[in-house]
C-alpha cells in the first residue's frame, strides 16, 4: 500500500535546472548559424579557465571524451597502467580502457570516498603510468599525497572532477593540481550544458595536442596532423554552459547551506552518518552522500520514497566487479577493496541540489529520522 503524503510533491533527488537564459542563449546560436566549435566554445573554454587557476581549456562532448583525450595526449596507452578507484562511476575506467591502458584499482578514504594514497603506493609497479583520483561526489581528493607520490614515481595525475565544479583544497581549486584535469557537463553536475566536458591543464602542448585529438586530429581544414576523434562541443551547448558558470558561484553556496542544514537536522540521528569534510576542503555537495548502518540501505530508501523523498545510490557495484573490469582486477590479484564494498553497500545520496527550499531540506531530514529502524540501526552495523 502506498503511504506517501498525497498533498506533499515528491522531492526529486536530482534536479537539472534550465532557466530562460539558458533557452534565449541557444535560440542566439540556432539562429547565428554557427552551431559547431565556433565562438560560443571559445568563449566557453575562456572563461571557465577562471575557475581553474588560469589553466588552459578544451571543450569537448561529454566528461569521458575528455578523459580519454587527456590520457592519449599524455601518450598513455597500451602497456600501461593507471591507478583509479574501484568506488566511481564506470567512465573513470572506461576512458583507461578506450586507450588500450589498464585500470588497476585502489581503494578509498572511509570517510572521504576518495583515493587512499596508502592504497595507491602499494599498487605502484613498473607499467604504472598515472594515478587518476576521483574528486568524488564534490570532495577534493587529497592531492598533495598523490601528488608527493607521482613526482616521486615520475607519474602523472589526471583528474576526475566531474563532480566537483569549484571545490577547493587549501584554497587550490580542483582541476589545478594534475597535469590535466577533466570536467562533466552532464544535467545532473553542479553546473551543466546538457551534455559535454572540459579538459584542463597548465602544457599549452599538451592543450594543443588534446584539440587536434578533439577535431579529426587538425588544427587546419584538411591539414591533418595526427589521427583523431570527433568529440568536438556543439556551441548551443557552450552557449548554455557559459550561463549555467555564470549561476554556479551561487549554486554552489546553495548546496553548501542545504548541506549544513541536513547536518544539523541529522545530528544525533542512529540512522545515519552525515558526510565528512576534511581539513582545507571546500565540498561543493554535488551528491550528500550519508552510510546507513545495519544493512538497512535498501529499507531507508524505500521508507524514503514512501514519504515522497527521492534519493539514489551511487554505486552499487564497485568497478572492478563489473563484468568489463572482472578480468583486470583478477589477472593483477587485485586486493580486496574492503573499503570500497563497505561502501558501496551503505552509501546513500540524498537531496541537496539548489532547487530545494528549507521546507524541503526539513522534510527530509523529518523522513530520515522516523525511519523505524533509527534507534538499532548503528548496534547491528
Amino acid at each position: 500500500m502506498n503511504t506517501q503524503t498525497p498533498e506533499l510533491p515528491v522531492i526529486p533527488a536530482a534536479k537539472p535546472v534550465i532557466g530562460e537564459e539558458e533557452i534565449e542563449a541557444a535560440v542566439r546560436v540556432l539562429r547565428s548559424g554557427n552551431v559547431v566549435q565556433g565562438p560560443e566554445v571559445a568563449a566557453f573554454e575562456e572563461e571557465f579557465g577562471a575557475l581553474v587557476g588560469g589553466r588552459h581549456c578544451v571543450a569537448v562532448n561529454s566528461g569521458t571524451s575528455a578523459l580519454l583525450l587527456a590520457l592519449a595526449g599524455l601518450g598513455i596507452g597500451a602497456g600501461d597502467e593507471v591507478i583509479v578507484p574501484s568506488f566511481t562511476f564506470a567512465a573513470t575506467a572506461n576512458a583507461v580502457r578506450l586507450t588500450g591502458a589498464r585500470p588497476v584499482f585502489a581503494d578509498i578514504d572511509p570517510e572521504t570516498f576518495c583515493l587512499d594514497p596508502a592504497s595507491v603506493a602499494a599498487l605502484i609497479g613498473p607499467r604504472t603510468a598515472a594515478i587518476m583520483p576521483v574528486h568524488l561526489y564534490g570532495h577534493p581528493a587529497p592531492m598533495r599525497a598523490l601528488g608527493w607520490l607521482a613526482e616521486r614515481h615520475g607519474l602523472s595525475i589526471v583528474e576526475d572532477a566531474a563532480q566537483a565544479h569549484g571545490a577547493t583544497l587549501d584554497g587550490t581549486p580542483v582541476g589545478a593540481f594534475g597535469e590535466a584535469a577533466c570536467f562533466s557537463f552532464y544535467p545532473t553536475k553542479n553546473m551543466h550544458a546538457l551534455e559535454g566536458g572540459m579538459v584542463v591543464t597548465p602544457d599549452a602542448g599538451l592543450a594543443r595536442t588534446i584539440r587536434l585529438l578533439r577535431n579529426q586530429g587538425m588544427e587546419r581544414r584538411y591539414a591533418n596532423e595526427l589521427v583523431g576523434y570527433n568529440l568536438r562541443l556543439t556551441d548551443v551547448a557552450a552557449a548554455i554552459g557559459r550561463e549555467q558558470l555564470r549561476k554556479l558561484p551561487g549554486w554552489n553556496e546553495r548546496r553548501r547551506a542545504n548541506a549544513a542544514k541536513l547536518d544539523a537536522g541529522l545530528v544525533g540521528a542512529d540512522t545515519v552518518s552525515t558526510p565528512a569534510v576534511a581539513d582545507g576542503v571546500t565540498h561543493v555537495y554535488h551528491q550528500y552522500t550519508v552510510r546507513v548502518y545495519g544493512g538497512q540501505r535498501d529499507a531507508l530508501q524505500e521508507h524514503l520514497s514512501r514519504h515522497g523523498i527521492g534519493s539514489a545510490v551511487y554505486y552499487p557495484t564497485p568497478v572492478h566487479r563489473l563484468p568489463p573490469f572482472a578480468a583486470d582486477a583478477e589477472s593483477i590479484a587485485a586486493p580486496e577493496l574492503s573499503r570500497t564494498q563497505t561502501a558501496a553497500a551503505e552509501v546513500l545520496s540524498l537531496p541537496v541540489h539548489p532547487s530545494l527550499s528549507d521546507a524541503d531540506v526539513d522534510r527530509i531530514t523529518a523522513a530520515v529520522r522516523s525511519f523505524p529502524g533509527a534507534t538499532t540501526m548503528r548496534d547491528l552495523s
